[in-house]
């Protein structure tokens, strides 16, 4: 059997308007917010990565496998950042979602979620029953993504799922995200 063709898609063209400023570019550990969430993109098991980017925004340069590619979008809307990314990876079986404000996903979490999806809509790690991301989709989802307005994102769409398959992480920054200043020094 063929292995899938798997993508990792970075959502981060938000207004981080609770941060007050260019969250994606503060610096933790020395290096922006966003490249922590490119690294473990990276670090999963893809083709390649793509990057969904508002104009302007620092993205970095990535030498060596798997590729990553940023793609600028405008709108901050949550709902045309994911169906851009989806745009962008229509080619792949599945594709994994990252955020750009969460910057400790554990390691091996993907490689998991990757292992367990099978014929499942999606997979996701949880912790203490509550889910977490990265969230990888399977291509029967990507229609569904055309479907939805605004700030939404996929959640409503996994909610109503039966077929989404979960991994018990013991990390809790699966949950983990950056929405203000301070949230740099929890880090």
């Amino acid at each position: 059997m063929e292995r899938p063709r798997t993508v990792a898609i970075v959502l981060a063209a938000g207004k981080a308007t609770r941060f007050g400023s260019d969250k994606l570019s503060a610096l933790l550990d020395g290096e922006p917010l966003l490249f922590h969430a490119i690294r473990a993109a990276r670090a999963a098991p893809v083709a390649r990565v793509v990057v969904v980017a508002r104009p302007g925004l620092a993205t970095g340069d990535w030498a060596g496998a798997p590729p990553v590619e940023v793609v600028r979008l405008a709108s901050t809307a949550l709902s045309d950042t994911l169906k851009a990314a989806i745009a962008a990876a229509a080619d792949a079986d599945r594709a994994f979602v990252f955020l750009g404000d969460m910057p400790r996903i554990p390691q091996g979490v993907a490689a998991r979620l990757a292992a367990i999806i099978g014929t499942g809509y999606a997979a996701m790690p949880r912790h203490q029953g509550k889910p977490g991301h990265p969230v990888l989709l399977s291509s029967r989802a990507f229609p569904d993504i055309a479907t939805l307005t605004g700030d939404e994102g996929a959640g409503r769409l996994l909610r109503r799922r039966g077929d989404v398959v979960f991994d018990d992480c013991p990390d809790p920054a699966i949950h983990f995200d950056v929405d203000r200043p301070e949230d740099l020094d929890r880090a």
